[in-house]
């Protein structure tokens, strides 16, 4: 007989009250995989839109909703044996983080560093491992060079703005209120431009000598596409990591593409083999792990909820005014929204 436990799914496609707690099996560990014990889950913007019914997970993947996750190693499947029982762990899941017990490929699973909760732990995998891939491999940011940051105040800006910090990187925002722009700029952000208020073309530019910014990271697409071609320095690099306002534009002038010799790149990262999240995560061990264990590039959270409301995080996140992560406890760590 199996043994039960909760987890969270999409009963239909919709707002945050299509979201369920129903009992399921717990799994077993298969090759190469651990069984882990969840103690925090992070919410992303991928969990909204499977909720909405436009991002299913890929095939053979849990219906259970969950990205990223953190807690302890409980028992090892077949081949396994990076961790033991009993070790801290947070990782990247193709689904299944939102239950009391998930499966992970061990080779995408980092080890918690001492002093780091299990609510930043839960917080950091997805997110840090989008900006690792997308700002620092893909867009080749370096020191000294410049980043603009579409949708500075969401999990994956607030990463990448502590990450290229972290790194020398100047770094710059777009957001929508004054009060992001001031939560932006105490993270470390050297400029936060209102995109409600500014041209983020004209400003970016301002804020960079006249130059441009040296890499931009976009998750809004649709006008922004173009507008970021104009803004890019020469030499410049733009990574695509999501189209929040659609991925069609009817129209649009290439020019900028070749007159500044521009590198335009995109990526997902949930369907990607594991062979691939593994290199991810071994990049990760080596440049962010050190920093996270000094005390610093920690993530920012918003807020934290209990696992039985899972709607009303959900729903914080679809209400777009959180900065940072929105982070599911299934202890007692959970505070509600801020």
């Amino acid at each position: 007989m199996s043994i039960g436990m909760r987890a969270v799914i999409a009963a239909g496609q919709g707002g945050p009250e299509v979201l369920r707690i129903v009992e399921r099996p717990r799994p077993e560990p298969g090759q190469g995989q651990v069984l882990v014990r969840v103690e925090a889950a992070g919410i992303n913007r991928p969990d909204v839109m499977q909720r909405e019914g436009r991002y299913p997970p890929p095939p053979g993947a849990s219906e259970v909703l969950g990205l990223e996750l953190a807690g302890v190693v409980e028992a090892l499947g077949p081949g396994a044996g990076r961790f033991r029982p009993g070790d801290r762990v947070m990782a990247l899941v193709h689904s299944g983080a939102y239950a009391e017990w998930a499966v992970v490929d061990e080779a995408v699973a980092l080890p918690v560093p001492d002093g780091l909760s299990a609510i930043e732990a839960g917080a950091i995998p997805e997110t840090y491992f989008t900006v690792w891939s997308n700002v620092f491999e893909r867009a080749r940011l370096q020191a000294g060079e410049s980043l603009l940051i579409h949708g500075g105040s969401s999990g994956i800006g607030t990463t990448a703005i502590l990450l290229a910090k972290a790194r020398g990187a100047r770094v710059i925002v777009t957001v929508g209120s004054p009060e992001k722009c001031a939560a932006c700029l105490k993270l470390g952000a050297d400029a936060a431009i209102d995109y409600r208020r500014e041209d983020f073309v004209a400003a970016s530019r301002a804020a960079t000598d006249g130059r441009g910014p040296d890499v931009i990271l976009d998750m809004v697409g649709g006008p922004y596409i173009a507008r970021n071609l104009d803004a890019v320095a020469v030499d410049g690099r733009i990574a695509q990591i999501a189209f929040q306002q659609g991925s069609r534009v009817t129209e649009i002038d290439f020019q900028p593409l070749l007159m500044k010799r521009v590198t335009l790149t995109g990526s997902t990262l949930r369907a990607r083999p594991v062979a691939l999240k593994a290199r991810l995560a071994d990049a990760l061990a080596e440049h962010v792990l050190p920093l996270l264990a000094a005390g610093r590039a920690r993530p920012s959270i918003d807020s934290v909820f209990p696992f039985d409301r899972v709607a009303e995080a959900h729903a914080r996140m679809d209400a777009g005014r959180h900065i940072g992560k929105i982070v599911l406890s299934m202890g007692d760590a959970a505070q509600g929204s801020r």
